[in-house]
């Protein structure tokens, strides 16, 4: 169950974008030339980390050379665990012209404060981008956040393949029941099941 305060602050678990949501975020990103949000949407939903790793990882976390690494392993902070991502086509370009434009160095974050000299982008700034994003959809800016991203690629990726196991080692979960948990699978599967069963 979801409660929702006097500010409509939403806290729940935050909801995943749906595929045409993404198509819609990245067409206005690209019309409106903003690399730097393009680059940050497109990296956020391929390394599915949590948004204190993605904004702490570097330049040089990513690429060698001016080329972007199609596959990356990183280490979570909060569990110390190693994770591998994928860094797709379109991501790798995004993120190719961000740099390019940016003209950041290799120990540079990749998305650094806009304020603060050296320091990576906040948290809160992130999450105001994530609900900017969110708002022009007509969806409710409150029920997204960080973690959405985090969650995106991992509710499409099960839905087709039915391989949960696949999907805990994409999101670095220690446990299986952290994303059976995460992504609602038991319940969303059991109303399905019922749905299916005629009597």
């Amino acid at each position: 169950m979801v409660t929702i305060n006097k500010q409509r602050r939403h806290l729940g678990q935050k909801k995943p974008f749906k595929l045409e949501d993404i198509w819609r975020i990245r067409t206005r990103l690209e019309i409106e030339g903003n690399q730097m949000e393009l680059a940050l949407l497109d990296l956020a939903i391929d390394c599915k980390l949590r948004s204190c790793d993605l904004l702490r990882m570097r330049v040089c976390d990513i690429s060698s050379l001016g080329i972007i690494h199609p596959r990356i392993l990183f280490t979570q902070s909060k569990t110390q665990r190693d994770v591998q991502f994928e860094i797709t086509a379109k991501t790798q370009h995004a993120l190719s012209q961000w740099l390019f434009v940016s003209q950041l160095s290799p120990q540079d974050f990749i998305f650094p404060s806009p304020r603060k000299t050296g320091a990576p982008m906040s948290y809160s700034y992130y999450a105001h981008i994530v609900k900017k994003w969110a708002t022009p959809l007509g969806l409710d800016a409150a029920q997204y956040g960080t973690h959405s991203m985090r969650r995106t690629k991992a509710t499409l990726i099960y839905p087709r393949t039915k391989n949960i196991k696949a999907v805990q080692l994409l999101l670095g979960h220690v446990k299986l029941d952290n994303p059976i948990r995460y992504l609602g699978v038991e319940i969303e599967d059991a109303l399905k099941i019922s749905e299916d069963t005629d009597i």
